[in-house]
């Protein structure tokens, strides 16, 4: 996995989960409701060290990273012809077909979030090298909106639509063909259709960048917006402690994978010994 440094994001450490949750509860009342509401979301990963990567840009490995991108149309192409038979409803419009995909595990351009800090810490403490430190982002992607002149709304799949069919991208294989600094320039929020109970449960969110050739982060450092970005690191030695707490207030496998498999590896995970701290 690509390493980097991340100067110029800020970074708070956090060593359980009251932590957590105090930083990032919003210092400030949302004027529309009056309540402590926040246009952000939340990406645990097991590296504290990691680049902000797609599964697009992971495909072959990362080092470097993003070098079979050219891949991207014929991969959905191939999800397409096969996946017919396994998908219970069919995709609405292309959109809603490349969250499937993306939500069963293809690599695409989408970023996974969720609107819980609480989801982001469970994937960030399950498994991984017990000596690595941990790390949840935060993104302000109402500081993202802005900059690219979007409106303050998580864009749902038939709003991207329209949006790129304004900006002369009036379809998902055309966005696939457009070169690296082509003339369509943006990033925003994507809420994904409820396709099943396990993108309700997690809160799910998605990213989307016209830019498939950088990190994430990398992204945003070209175009001025670290600023948006904050990494709330969990040191090694306190992973153990944190994943206890999640367990206590039930952000586990069982409620974020509503199924059997889900069941199952929760049973697993919290009956196997567990390394002291």
């Amino acid at each position: 996995m690509q390493r980097r440094s991340f100067e110029g994001i800020e970074e708070v450490r956090v060593e359980t989960l009251g932590e957590l949750v105090d930083r990032t509860t919003p210092t400030e009342y949302d004027p529309a409701s009056g309540r402590l509401r926040a246009a952000s979301v939340f990406r645990g990963s097991k590296r504290a060290d990691w680049a902000l990567l797609t599964s697009l840009d992971r495909l072959g490995g990362t080092d470097p990273p993003h070098c079979k991108q050219h891949l991207e149309a014929h991969i959905l192409r191939n999800f397409i012809r096969y996946s017919r038979p396994h998908l219970q409803q069919q995709p609405a419009n292309e959109w809603e077909l490349l969250v499937t995909a993306q939500h069963h595990g293809l690599p695409t351009r989408l970023l996974d979030w969720t609107y819980s800090p609480l989801v982001a810490a469970h994937f960030a403490t399950l498994g991984g090298d017990p000596r690595a430190d941990r790390v949840i982002w935060r993104l302000n992607w109402g500081k993202l909106h802005d900059h690219f002149g979007l409106p303050q709304i998580a864009f749902l799949v038939q709003d991207l639509d329209g949006l790129l069919r304004e900006k002369g991208v009036d379809s998902l294989w055309k966005l696939f063909g457009e070169p690296e600094g082509g003339p369509v320039e943006l990033v925003c929020m994507l809420d994904p259709p409820a396709i099943d109970n396990r993108i309700v449960v997690q809160a799910a969110a998605f990213t989307i960048s016209t830019d498939k050739t950088h990190s994430f982060d990398e992204m945003l450092r070209a175009n001025g917006l670290l600023h948006a970005l904050t990494r709330y690191v969990i040191p090694a030695g306190r992973i153990n402690h944190l994943r206890d707490q999640l367990d206590l207030v039930t952000v586990d496998e069982r409620r974020l994978f509503p199924d059997l498999d889900g069941v199952a590896a929760e049973m697993r995970r919290y009956y196997d010994a567990s390394a002291e701290e």
